[in-house]
């Protein structure tokens, strides 16, 4: 990744500075650089290009630019950082082959409901390039990859940690269920005489008694609800028990979906709830999948291709006859797996990072797949069978690991890129 001048270009800079030497003209320079970063460098073309894309993520948001001295300064600082990451990826041999990079623009481009000739005229709307997008794609993989070596993996989250978060009142209010709420608002003037006060409360009646017969509760919030979510059909999303007021808070956990309420004086006036949804809570019928795998990693001895080379035979031996289990004991690099023959044993798709899963869910039950590439590595699969069941009590533990390990990650995050940004050798050029 180093970055030198062009051979073709010394010619004439040297021609430019020679004829310096008699006449003044004006020198428009190409490019220079703004950062040293140990072996290697940042340009000021990466640093414009840069602020073009962060002001105007900004100024989407609505939100006022800082001062144009800070935000370069921030900038800068982001480009170092991420520059320090490629060169540790660079050396550890992680790569990012074209098929790859063309799948994530892909992918890219469906979030956005885009085609990908849509999302390139998108990106030029905007005043950005498609290879310079793609560049960017490119060195965010590289440094996903890299931070899932160096942090994520080294992150354990032990089975007392997760039993004291479901025993905590912040795991029981994270982790408790979930409703999406509508509702229907009567109006009740704070100052209301007691017969407006009557007045609505039988209208309240009149609408719960009409929503009890089948009226469409969407429909009469859209033509006679006051709240402000009205026109929306009263719907106000998700909320946990603990974010509603008394006493809904208590009565929503005996609801089922699609009942309502029975009109209720809070603030503003009378009101009157639907349950349109619900999740989590005691029992939840979870997707299973018992899969094994074999994972290879990239690494300083053993380059990308080369590690994609290893997969690749491994399949093809497998397809020939060889055991599954037997070449995962002898190749795979999961530590977790690999005694067991690379069996994960059952497994809720949703742990799963979300390469592994789709190539997971699309595969036919008792077929290996072809080699492919997650943040971890290199993988050959193989689905042994899938169920639903309940499993409450193990999601739940799940959540928990997964919420711990965030933290846990975002803590390490931070202290390890504070630790490279220290041991490395930078020099900012003015």
């Amino acid at each position: 990744m180093k970055t030198m001048l062009c051979k073709a270009l010394r010619p004439l800079m040297l021609g430019a500075l020679l004829a310096s030497s008699v006449v003044h003209a004006e020198v428009v320079p190409l490019d220079r650089v703004v950062a040293i970063v140990d072996n290697d460098v940042v340009m000021q073309s990466q640093l414009d290009q840069r602020l073009r894309e962060v002001r105007a993520t900004i100024q989407k948001r609505g939100a006022p630019l800082p001062p144009e001295h800070v935000l370069t300064q921030q900038v800068l600082e982001r480009l170092i950082i991420e520059n320090i990451q490629l060169q540790i990826g660079d050396r550890s041999g992680v790569r990012i082959t074209d098929e790859e990079l063309n799948q994530a623009m892909g992918t890219i481009a469906q979030r956005n409901n885009m085609s990908l000739d849509q999302f390139r005229a998108a990106l030029a709307h905007d005043g950005l390039s498609y290879d310079e997008a793609r560049e960017q794609v490119r060195r965010e993989m590289i440094i996903s990859r890299v931070r899932q070596r160096r942090v994520a993996e080294r992150i354990q989250v032990s089975e007392q940690e997760v039993q004291n978060f479901l025993a905590s009142d912040l795991g029981k209010i994270q982790l408790s269920e979930e409703y999406r709420l509508a509702n229907i608002v009567i109006p009740v003037p704070d100052s209301a005489s007691p017969e407006t006060v009557q007045a609505a409360a039988r209208q309240a009646a009149e609408m719960y008694q009409q929503l009890k017969q089948g009226a469409d509760f969407n429909q009469m919030a859209v033509a006679r609800s006051a709240g402000d979510n009205a026109l929306e059909g009263g719907e106000i999303g998700w909320r946990k028990a603990a974010q509603l007021p008394s006493p809904f808070d208590t009565m929503v956990g005996s609801l089922a979906v699609g009942d309502v309420t029975e009109p209720l004086r809070g603030p503003g006036g009378f009101i009157i709830l639907k349950l349109e949804e619900k999740r989590g809570g005691s029992k939840m019928l979870r997707d299973e999948v018992h899969v094994r795998h074999i994972l290879l990693k990239p690494s300083e001895i053993r380059s990308e291709e080369a590690t994609q080379q290893l997969a690749e035979k491994l399949y093809e031996r497998i397809q020939a006859g060889e055991s599954f289990a037997d070449l995962a004991k002898k190749f795979s690099e999961d530590p977790g797996s690999k005694l067991n023959g690379g069996d994960l044993n059952w497994v809720d798709p949703e742990s799963l990072v979300p390469e592994f899963r789709e190539v997971m869910n699309n595969a036919p039950q008792g077929q290996v797949t072809k080699p492919f590439r997650s943040p971890f590595g290199w993988h050959v699969l193989e689905v042994l069978g899938r169920r639903a069941t309940d499993s409450s009590d193990k999601f739940r533990e799940q959540q928990a690991a997964q919420t711990l390990r965030a933290r846990k990650y975002d803590e390490e995050l931070q202290a390890w890129l504070r630790q490279i940004r220290d041991e490395a050798y930078v020099e900012i050029k003015q």
